[in-house]
């Protein structure tokens, strides 16, 4: 048996990055900063998100930066050889599987939707 989840709450760092296939399918790429609490001090890590079909359709009508959001998803490695060096590269993803929006009522009352769950779709 193995287990790859992630749960993570965090701030939006960049406004929804949608792509559009041919065949109908729809990417949306975000970072996501979450801060770390350590003994002495508090960390912020950041995490690059993909989400995609509804889910990313929801980012993409209702996430901007500064959001507070939380996402459920699964860890996976975006490999390539870098074009000017040969080297081989890869890059920590989180694979969005649930998305809620969440924030203060204020947040809410200007134009976002708290307590939004992208699962009702």
């Amino acid at each position: 048996m193995s287990i790859n989840v992630i749960t993570l709450i965090g701030r939006v760092g960049n406004d929804p990055e949608m792509k559009y296939f041919e065949s109908g399918s729809v990417k949306c790429r975000l970072t996501l900063a979450v801060n770390r609490r350590s003994r002495d001090n508090e960390q912020t890590d950041w995490f690059n998100l993909e989400l995609w079909g509804k889910t990313a359709e929801v980012a993409g009508n209702y996430v901007q930066k500064g959001k507070q959001i939380a996402v459920k998803g699964a860890l996976k490695f975006d490999s390539w050889t870098d074009a000017r060096t040969g080297a081989n590269r890869s890059s920590p993803v989180i694979l969005v599987d649930q998305l809620e929006l969440l924030g203060s009522k204020r947040d809410a009352d200007a134009g976002g939707m708290s307590d939004f769950n992208s699962d009702n779709f």
